[in-house]
């Protein structure tokens, strides 16, 4: 269990999550949305004293660009299924905030690799109250297609999946909690299994 997905969809997350600082983002935009987010996190990467690791500040920097900009909780939800409905609004919730850790420890730390990609947009196509966003990794000589999926809320557009040469996060994250769900008797079982995982990711970051 958890074991967290291919290296393409690992790229994809972390350069979705790769355009801007403190600029300001039109949220009424999609793509402009993905620029400011990818490139903020590439700015904060950029910036890092040690090129090899990841700080707590360079950590909450990047958290600071990346909120507002992820719904955590779309995403959560389509990554859980149908369980979702069954659990309480709590744990919804508390699930919400575990997700969002997970991202955040199991694929942070990847960024420390980064070594200058680049990400092209190639503009947003809509459909009523989603949109979609094309971009394109370029690594020297190589190009890897990953879209952005977005839908429209009350504080503007974000990002509910990704998708990377047709290969979607969510689920990807769905068919991993599912085995974790049948493995460890339920959602509570699940829950105190990512808890674990988790708790392990920080301790390893802090060693």
């Amino acid at each position: 269990m958890f074991k967290l997905f291919s290296l393409k969809l690992l790229t994809a997350l972390l350069l979705t999550m790769a355009v801007a600082g403190n600029a300001w983002a039109n949220t009424d935009d999609p793509k402009a949305v993905i620029e400011y987010t990818v490139n903020g996190i590439i700015k904060v990467l950029e910036a890092r004293e040690d090129p090899t690791r990841l700080t707590e500040k360079n950590r909450d920097d990047i958290r600071d660009v990346v909120t507002g900009r992820f719904d955590y909780r779309e995403m959560s939800k389509r990554s859980l299924g149908k369980t979702w409905k069954k659990i309480s609004g709590q744990e919804q919730a508390d699930f919400t905030e575990l997700f969002r850790k997970l991202l955040e420890r199991s694929y942070g730390n990847r960024l420390a690799t980064f070594h200058g990609q680049k990400v092209v947009c190639d503009g947003a196509q809509f459909k009523k109250d989603k949109a979609r966003v094309k971009t394109r990794v370029v690594d020297a000589d190589k190009e890897t297609p990953v879209e952005y999926r977005l839908h429209q809320t009350p504080t503007g557009w974000q990002v509910y999946d990704i998708r990377i040469e047709g290969v979607s996060l969510v689920s990807n994250f769905r068919k991993d909690f599912q085995e974790g769900i049948n493995q460890n008797g339920g959602f509570k079982g699940l829950f105190s299994a990512l808890e674990e995982k988790v708790k392990e990711l920080e301790e390893k970051d802090n060693v």
